[in-house]
């Protein structure tokens, strides 16, 4: 009790000093490099406006990817095989470049920069294909659409499509895994009151993303269903340009951390100055190990790392011997020997990151199937109403209404009654209590898309002979499914977010963030991997598997059920390593700087 009362006073302690003083404890600075003051810059009239550049952005983003395929089959004249498998090269293309993104953010440029450098190749990306498309693709005029394909077109035409869709994706694909750190820097979290907005931050970003992805799956998927692609293509520029220049329009409020430097050079250094000392018997407690003042700190300003057990072989990398006490004397000081501490605990922390992350790749499989399986369950349903045909890829609009809806409920209702029955908290669910639930409700969605598919094999068995017709079963009974898997989103994307955010090293917040795009990648190549294997093992004495070209002769629910069965195996493993994983431990940073105090005004 002493030790809660003794930590509720430092807060106050560090809340009165941040009002007293005026600058942020977090390390930030503005966008001359002098410390951030509290009041002219970041909190939500920064972070407002970087919502609306992520969903200016994810508007132009999803108004290409979400009918790429369509685009090049009708229009390029490609089979349904090709254009499927560049529409995943494409894709994956995105989630390969937001680690370069992330390099280039956490080593050299900034996050800023970089989101403002990838963000005009975004641009120009859009514009190409709009101009390409409007003078050289769409021809005959209105062709394009389900019943007129488009003319032939030369090699130079066709590589300048590519070009234009490859910087489309990687002006995105950088761009993605900063913009949600840097929005999160603009809240100083070592601040009480900043530190409750920079967690809601995320909740509102990933809500953000999905309404963007709305507009562009129900209206600009309309138009350019309808054939109109150089009117949805111009759209998409439009939406990214002034997504740009909000993004630009907000510099001087922004909040920055320093680059750091390249981070591998940071983890081989603690690696090679610990192998040096593999003989060397660190003591038990961390007693002794190396810490520098902070005037040479190599981590460039960012926040200290505390000391933490567990692999306790990089602990060898920070200790100090007689040779390193020697070079000391001598003023030298060689990193590939002796590495400070937070150095250490950096790599650390990554270790221990990583089996978080590879159990969210099973949910990703999961999600995935949202933009496929569940696309083609749906197109083997009933889709009218009355002479309107549903679009069955348009049902991710209830995904995108269910982030939303329970968003909300989190952050207003859940969220409020969880910290009041811990009683010891202000806060409710953890981050890594969040993903749990998330696993446990993806279980819930597949579960229920393979009743769902029961009943649909029931249905088409039952309205023709051969099986080769769609259900009479209307496609709103995908709703239940699409929603829990919206619900899950909010619980282990948002949760994932705000966790890799929060247990990365300052210097590496941005491949926090990749993180989470490399496990929606990974998803869809395992999902790939899985049905491949699951047709070659179904597929025997003549049977077509469980998921051949006519889903009604074959067993998709079996599939759903594999997948919730996959998923409880992922959440068993996953509640073992999250009771496992430590915390990052940062140093308290309320006493005022030497710098600091220069700037005073």
């Amino acid at each position: 009790m002493a030790s809660l009362q003794s930590f509720e006073d430092q807060s106050k302690l560090k809340e009165e000093i941040a009002t007293a003083e005026g600058f942020t404890l977090d390390g930030t600075v503005d966008f001359h490099g002098r410390p951030a003051i509290r009041s002219k810059s970041g909190t939500w009239v920064a972070g407002i406006i970087i919502l609306l550049n992520q969903g200016l952005a994810t508007l132009a983003f999803f108004g290409v990817g979400v009918n790429l395929v369509l685009f090049l089959t009708r229009v390029l004249q490609q089979n349904n095989a090709d254009a499927a498998n560049n529409v995943s090269k494409w894709t994956g293309t995105v989630y390969i470049f937001s680690l370069v993104g992330a390099f280039l953010s956490d080593s050299y440029w900034g996050r800023y920069k970089t989101c403002a450098i990838f963000q005009i190749i975004f641009v120009i990306g859009l514009v190409s294909l709009s101009l390409s498309s409007h003078l050289f693709l769409i021809r005959p005029k209105g062709c394009g659409d389900e019943q007129t394909p488009c003319g032939s077109h030369s090699k130079t035409e066709i590589s300048l499509f590519y070009l234009s869709i490859y910087l489309t994706a990687l002006g995105n694909g950088g761009y993605q895994p900063n913009i949600a750190t840097f929005g999160a820097d603009q809240f100083d979290e070592e601040y009480q009151k900043e530190g409750h907005s920079k967690v809601a931050f995320f909740s509102y970003f990933y809500l953000a993303l999905n309404l963007g992805s709305l507009f562009s799956n129900t209206i600009l998927g309309f138009f350019e269903d309808e054939g109109m692609w150089a009117l949805g293509f111009w759209v998409s520029a439009g939406s990214a340009a002034a997504a740009l220049l909000l993004f630009l329009i907000g510099t001087p409020r922004y909040r920055h951390f320093k680059p750091t430097g390249n981070p591998l050079t940071r983890v081989s250094q603690v690696v090679v100055s610990a192998a040096k000392k593999w003989r060397v018997k660190v003591p038990s407690g961390g007693e002794g190990l190396f810490d520098d003042d902070g005037k040479e700190s190599s981590n460039n300003g960012c926040r200290k790392i505390l000391h933490t057990h567990g692999f306790k072989f990089l602990d060898k990398a920070a200790y100090i011997s007689s040779r390193d006490l020697s070079d000391k004397e001598q003023g030298v000081n060689n990193p590939w020997r002796l590495c400070p501490i937070t150095q250490v605990e950096e790599v650390k922390c990554i270790l221990r990151l990583l089996p978080i992350w590879l159990c969210t790749i099973i949910y990703s499989v999961v999600f995935t199937q949202m933009a496929s399986l569940f696309v083609e369950q749906g197109a083997a349903m009933k889709t009218t109403i009355s002479n309107f045909h549903i679009p069955p890829a348009s049902m991710s609009s209830f995904d995108i209404l269910s982030v939303a809806l329970f968003i909300f409920l989190y952050r207003r209702v859940l969220d409020p009654f969880v910290g009041k029955l811990k009683k010891s908290s202000s806060t409710g669910l953890t981050e890594l209590q969040r993903m749990g639930v998330g696993l446990i409700i993806a279980v819930m969605a597949m579960v229920s898309a393979g009743i769902v598919e029961c009943y649909r094999l029931k249905y088409a068995q039952a309205d023709c002979t051969h099986c080769e017709g769609s259900s009479s079963l209307s496609i709103f009974w995908q709703v239940p499914q699409y929603a829990l898997i919206g619900a899950s989103e909010v619980f282990m994307y948002v949760g994932q977010l705000e966790f890799f955010n929060a247990q990365a090293p300052d210097g590496l917040k941005s491949f926090g963030s990749a993180l989470c795009m490399t496990s929606i990648s990974l998803g869809n190549y395992v999902s790939s991997l899985l049905v491949t294997m699951v047709m070659k093992i179904s597929t025997v004495d003549r049977m077509p598997g469980w998921i051949p070209g006519n889903l009604n002769k074959g067993h998709l629910d079996r599939f759903y059920f594999l997948l919730a069965a996959l998923t409880v195996v992922d959440f068993v493993i996953y509640i073992v390593c999250a009771k496992w994983y430590k915390s990052i431990k940062l140093e308290e940073k309320y006493e005022q700087t030497e710098e600091q105090e220069s700037f005073k005004v």
